[in-house]
């Protein structure tokens, strides 16, 4: 197994150790592997708690971002900064289960083989601890989302998942594509699968992104997203061979 794990974070100081331990567990026996903290602009303890954790887990990278630039810039500043050609990424509240890391590379991994067109494994949180509201709003983003852009995916807003670096890079970037990443991989040809993962309560701390933020952001950025689909055009290309 050969994965960068990125994990976005901003104020999360309370929760960092924890799931640094637990990606440190269940990576043991990895091949290679590399843990990539990038602190976007947090103004708690978040700076100090990573820079103690980088004394003592020679795994982790950190990046900090000077000021706060949202969850998709952080999680590309971490897959630029990647070494391994496959990323998994992890919200840096606790609620994903990094256990589910291995189980989701070797999926991509067994089904790329197959079908090479096959770039990411989306986690699906089929049974979510989230408050009523958050559940509601969530179930009926996902379901505008997957009628309007066909992607297919029934949980495009977990932090879980796991792709190939390079496709990721060629995706046109903006702020909050993280949340629309299987219609994006779709629009350039590729394939997107989900598999269900564990999904925990929020034990330490509140979200730092609000639900209604998201929403008129959301809604602004779907029209973006339905318009790069229609303005996509994926030739077949042959090379010609040089005459003998």
């Amino acid at each position: 197994m050969q994965v960068s794990i990125v994990v976005p974070v901003h104020n999360e100081a309370e929760n960092i150790d924890p799931l640094i331990e637990e990606i440190v567990t269940a990576m043991k026996g990895a091949e290679a592997h590399e843990i990539i903290y990038v602190d976007d602009g947090s103004s708690d303890r978040t700076a100090d708690v990573l820079s103690q954790a980088l004394k003592r887990v020679g795994t982790l990278k950190v990046i900090r971002h000077e000021y706060s630039c949202g969850q998709s810039t952080a999680v590309r500043s971490g897959i630029k900064a990647a070494k391994y050609p496959c990323i998994a990424t992890l919200d840096g509240d606790g609620q994903n289960d990094p256990a589910d890391i291995p189980r989701l590379y070797h999926k991509l991994m067994e089904l790329n083989q197959d079908d090479k067109s096959l770039w990411m494994v989306a986690g699906w949180r089929n049974k979510r601890h989230d408050s009523a509201w958050k559940l509601f709003s969530s179930k009926f983003a996902n379901a505008v989302r997957s009628t309007l852009l066909g992607d297919n995916t029934p949980d495009t807003g977990c932090g879980l998942k796991v792709f190939f670096r390079d496709n990721y890079l060629d995706l046109p970037y903006f702020d909050h594509m993280h949340r629309f990443l299987p219609a994006l991989i779709i629009r350039a040809g590729g394939k997107v699968v989900s598999e269900p993962v564990n999904h925990r309560p929020r034990t330490q701390g509140y979200s730092k992104y609000g639900t209604l933020d998201r929403l008129w952001a959301g809604i602004t950025d779907l029209m973006g997203v339905m318009w790069l689909i229609r303005r996509a055009k994926l030739p077949k290309t042959e090379e010609l061979q040089r005459g003998v």
